[in-house]
């Protein structure tokens, strides 16, 4: 009986040695590295995992930062220059500083603006509402009201206002994560570069129709007039299919545009308010700056 018994425990501990040596050449086999330097670099991001890199998350782009042999076409929007200047110091890497950015709504129809034609009763998506018919206005190229933006938002920085309709970017806390650009099905959000004190002037508009036609449809439609254009003194408007556009990293914020958009598409904020000028005879005449 004590034989056996001694027989069973020698059998059974030959066999665990045999399967430990066997995990051991398994995993020895298949070993994966790991850089160290990804732990280093993943400290030092933001730890919004908001994909704004390109990436699924802050992990997969720190491993992205270590594998790539520079970090040209790398950018976590979140943590901005500084942050990629810590991963350059951690890797020995030289990154290239980049201007910041913020996100616009390029749409400025709001009710008053671009009045209704029918009722829409369906899913409270803007996904799948742009995928069943052209809008409840007469533009088919507006924004649709229903927040999907403000829903893949995760910094807090886009509200919808109950009074116009459309959402609403809070420069303070935009991060430039790109979410909402991606969300919308429109494309009516834009990253423009962000200037000291939320100056911004950019084109609200993305309406392709004649001038005609879109200023039937909304009050405050580009037209494609060309006005603005050819009083731009930096080559920084461009017109394409009956819109303009303007470039915000060849615009210089001097706003000889804005007064000459006859539906008033041109944004313009974070400026001072302009008085109007005030002739001999009494008479108002054009506008200045107030400093």
């Amino acid at each position: 009986m004590n034989t056996i018994i001694l027989y069973t425990v020698l059998t059974l501990s030959l066999l665990g040695f045999i399967a430990a040596f066997i995990l051991y050449f398994v995993a020895e086999r298949f070993k994966v590295y790991e850089d160290p330097r990804i732990d280093d670099v993943e400290a030092s991001l933001p730890g919004a995992n908001c994909g704004g890199c390109g990436y699924a998350g802050c992990r997969n782009f720190a491993e992205a930062l270590v594998k790539a042999p520079s970090l040209d076409g790398l950018f976590c929007p979140v943590g901005g220059n500084e942050t990629m200047s810590a991963v350059a110091r951690i890797l020995g890497k030289e990154a290239v500083a980049k201007d910041p950015r913020v996100a616009v709504l390029r749409c400025n129809g709001a009710c008053e603006y671009r009045p209704k034609t029918n009722h829409y009763d369906g899913s409270s998506s803007c996904a799948v509402a742009a995928a069943l018919y052209g809008g409840d206005t007469g533009c088919q190229y507006g924004c649709l009201g229903l927040g999907d933006c403000v829903a893949v938002c995760n910094f807090d920085a886009l509200h919808m206002n109950p009074f116009t309709g459309l959402p609403v970017v809070d420069g303070d806390k935009c991060t430039a994560c790109g979410a909402c650009v991606k969300a919308c099905p429109r494309n009516l959000f834009e990253l423009r570069k962000r200037w000291k004190g939320n100056k911004k002037i950019y084109v609200a508009c993305m309406n392709e129709d004649k001038g005609g036609v879109a200023k039937k449809n909304c009050a405050v439609a580009c037209i494609g007039c060309s006005k603005c254009f050819k009083v731009c003194p930096f080559e920084a408007i461009t017109m394409n299919n009956n819109l303009a556009f303007i470039d915000s990293d060849k615009c210089r914020l001097c706003r000889k545009c804005v007064p000459e958009c006859p539906t008033h598409s041109i944004i313009e904020t974070g400026f001072p308010i302009r008085k109007e000028k005030v002739t001999e005879g009494g008479a108002l005449s054009g506008t200045e700056k107030t400093e």
